[in-house]
């Protein structure tokens, strides 16, 4: 389990989130500004806060970021143009791409979760969208960190691709035993990856639940306003 109970405070933006989320998928929801991205960049280690981060009665606030079991996926596939796909996902293991057999076999493993065998020797330029977040997530898979944070990567994609994306995080997830936390404007990609949904309005966790109620959405549901609002500004 992970739990938090994290204060950051910036330019009048006063933040406390407290939480406890099990493994699986956990959708972050909320207006933007309302401090999404804030609170998975907590959880990470980029920017400081204070009080209480534990993973499996593991500390991990006073853990720099690369000392913390996660891994994180932002908008851009931050993909090294270059390098090949195959030394994209090696460097996940090694920044030097010098690998042991069984770190490169490792890597040959992940490109086939992904079904990118035949694209191991090409460059990121030559990858569609798709396909180069196809890469990052295979380089999530060599890593073996336990728990994955996704700031919006598939916004920039067309339907079709952003939910193939969605169900491999989902199938990868339930196979892997992550906890897997992600920021989304869109509650349909909330009901295509189940689990959990909390709802972040001006640095607090205002409401957790089942994704199911997003279908079922009582009239006095925090989520039911925040939805009413979305579509109003749509």
């Amino acid at each position: 389990m992970l739990s938090f109970d994290l204060k950051y405070r910036w330019q009048g933006f006063d933040a406390h989130y407290q939480g406890q989320l099990e493994a699986g998928v956990t959708a972050i929801l909320g207006a933007s500004g309302g401090g999404k991205s804030t609170l998975l960049s907590l959880l990470g280690g980029y920017i400081e806060g204070q009080g209480t981060l534990c993973f499996d009665d593991q500390d991990l606030l006073s853990c720099l970021p690369h000392e913390r079991p996660i891994t994180t996926l932002f908008q851009s596939d931050n993909l090294f143009p270059q390098l090949t796909v195959k030394d994209n996902i090696a460097i996940g293991l090694s920044p030097s791409r010098k690998l042991s057999s069984e770190q490169a076999a490792k890597v040959t493993w992940a490109l086939e979760q992904v079904a990118l065998q035949e694209y191991s020797d090409s460059f990121p330029d030559q990858l569609s969208g798709g396909q180069a977040q196809r890469v990052a997530i295979a380089r999530v898979l060599v890593r073996e960190k336990p728990i994955l944070l996704l700031d919006e990567p598939f916004s920039a994609l067309d339907p079709k691709l952003r939910s193939d994306m969605l169900h491999l995080i989902k199938d990868l997830t339930d196979q892997y035993d992550w906890t897997t936390i992600m920021v989304t404007h869109s509650p349909g990609d909330v009901a295509l990856l189940g689990g959990q949904v909390i709802l972040v309005e001006a640095g607090k966790v205002v409401a957790q639940a089942d994704a199911k109620i997003l279908h079922e959405m009582p009239v006095n549901s925090p989520f039911n306003r925040y939805l009413q609002v979305s579509t109003r500004e749509k």
